[in-house]
């Protein structure tokens, strides 16, 4: 499994415009390959949307790709409203559970990117993977992955809650327990992280 991620930098008030657009046209796009989830920003960069899409492997979003191409449905017509656009290819961890599948997580979400020294990741998946059971005691996570095309040596997981007030409460439980956060602090070179509204459409909704 892969997940590629898109995020779209937007002009000033168009997320609502890029939201009904992209409602229109998922139905077409939705026959090639799954919509993992969808979002837009509350704090950190505004107007932004990510949209993130799962892919068996690499053939697999080749595949697609290709398909698509012939298709006279796609892309969404938003490029009016698009400002910039990203895309990487992250990898879920050994313990990551699927992002997507239309369940329901909370009302908002919480990504954290970490950036890390080159060759540091997989002794960072390692050190999360000792860390997380008594972690995941206080809440879910959305997914764990990192980054293998784009920006490289990132490190993103994503943290669903009711609202700010459960976040803010459950963090400082978090901050209480002897293995968290992991062990991974010497590796670290910075940290960014968004608040995240789901779409109306979004499997995570």
């Amino acid at each position: 499994m892969i997940y590629e991620v898109f995020t779209w930098t937007l002009k000033p008030d168009s997320v609502a415009h890029i939201e009904a657009r992209f409602e229109e046209f998922l139905p077409h796009r939705l026959r090639y390959s799954e919509l993992a989830a969808f979002w837009h920003t509350e704090i950190g960069p505004l107007n932004q949307v990510i949209h993130i899409w799962s892919y068996e492997n690499f053939r697999h979003r080749s595949e697609v790709y290709a398909r698509m191409a012939k298709d006279a449905n796609l892309p969404p017509k938003a490029s009016e409203f698009i400002i910039s656009m990203e895309s990487e290819i992250y990898n879920p961890a050994p313990f990551s559970p699927k992002l997507g599948g239309g369940k329901r997580l909370g009302n908002i979400y919480e990504m954290r990117i970490y950036q890390h020294k080159p060759r540091s990741i997989p002794t960072v998946i390692n050190r999360w993977a000792e860390a997380m059971p008594e972690r995941l005691e206080l809440s879910p996570v959305a997914a764990c992955m990192w980054s293998e095309i784009g920006g490289l040596n990132r490190w993103m997981h994503i943290w669903p809650y009711a609202d700010m007030e459960e976040r803010a409460h459950i963090r400082k439980q978090a901050s209480k327990l002897k293995t968290w956060p992991p062990k991974a602090i010497e590796f670290m070179i910075s940290m960014q992280n968004k608040i995240l509204s789901p779409a109306s459409f979004s499997p995570m909704a």
